[in-house]
């Protein structure tokens, strides 16, 4: 082929397919030039060592890059799937650093009203996932614990979360993790990578995320489909 795409995503998993088929038809796709690297999304752990076995097993591509949730108020992804894509090699690309514009202090409670067509709306489905992951009083009450924290060092939730993920997740750059940020307009895009390039946050702001993150933990939902 003359092009071809940089990285091809399996972006869920689908159940009622076998691996063996579904990576079968991945490597097929692979060798006649579609892609040249393999990336994988939404699946548990146990999948993502299950995809590899049978990648390695056949001589198939292999999965280089997995795309996730991870933010400061969702750490799910810490305890299983992290020492798993370390293990096999592949790097994460995190998404939701902002939590879908819940982490930027748009929103104070439960009765807030979402804009018509923004990642809350109830009224899409994207609406109703955010709403199901974020929406609920433990998490509107850790934000406000966070926001407290914030204006007493003068620093934006935005910035925050950034500076979060940034500096004080379990992404490491020398595993090729990578972070993905999106924006409205380029001013925001500008910003978000000025905050992302600022040190580390003070001390009392990390306890507050820690202790925001063991409080909602319960609630969180799980990393995969």
């Amino acid at each position: 082929m003359s092009s071809s795409l940089e990285m091809w995503y399996l972006h869920a998993p689908d159940h009622t397919v076998p691996y063996e088929v579904t990576l079968k038809a991945v490597n097929d796709l692979y060798r006649e030039g579609y892609f040249k690297r393999f990336g994988i999304s939404n699946y548990a752990a146990w999948e993502v060592a299950e995809i590899v076995s049978i990648c390695r097993a056949n001589g198939y591509i292999q999965p280089t890059a997995y795309q996730g949730i991870y933010n400061a108020v969702h750490r799910a992804v810490e305890p299983e799937l992290l020492p798993c894509l370390r293990k096999f090699g592949i790097s994460f690309y995190e998404f939701n650093p902002l939590a879908g514009g819940f982490f930027t202090g748009r929103y104070k409670s439960l009765n807030d009203e979402p804009e018509e067509g923004s990642r809350f709306d109830p009224n899409r489905n994207q609406g109703k996932n955010y709403r199901n992951r974020y929406w609920n009083e433990p998490y509107f009450n850790a934000l406000s614990a966070i926001q407290k924290v914030a204006e007493k060092h003068g620093l934006t939730l935005n910035e925050i979360a950034l500076r979060w993920i940034s500096h004080h997740s379990m992404l490491k750059r020398e595993y090729g993790d990578a972070i993905l940020i999106g924006a409205s307009n380029l001013k925001h895009i500008e910003e978000n990578l000025n905050d992302l390039e600022k040190g580390p946050l003070p001390d009392e702001v990390v306890k507050v995320l820690d202790d925001a993150w063991f409080s909602v933990q319960r609630y969180a939902t799980r990393y995969f489909k």
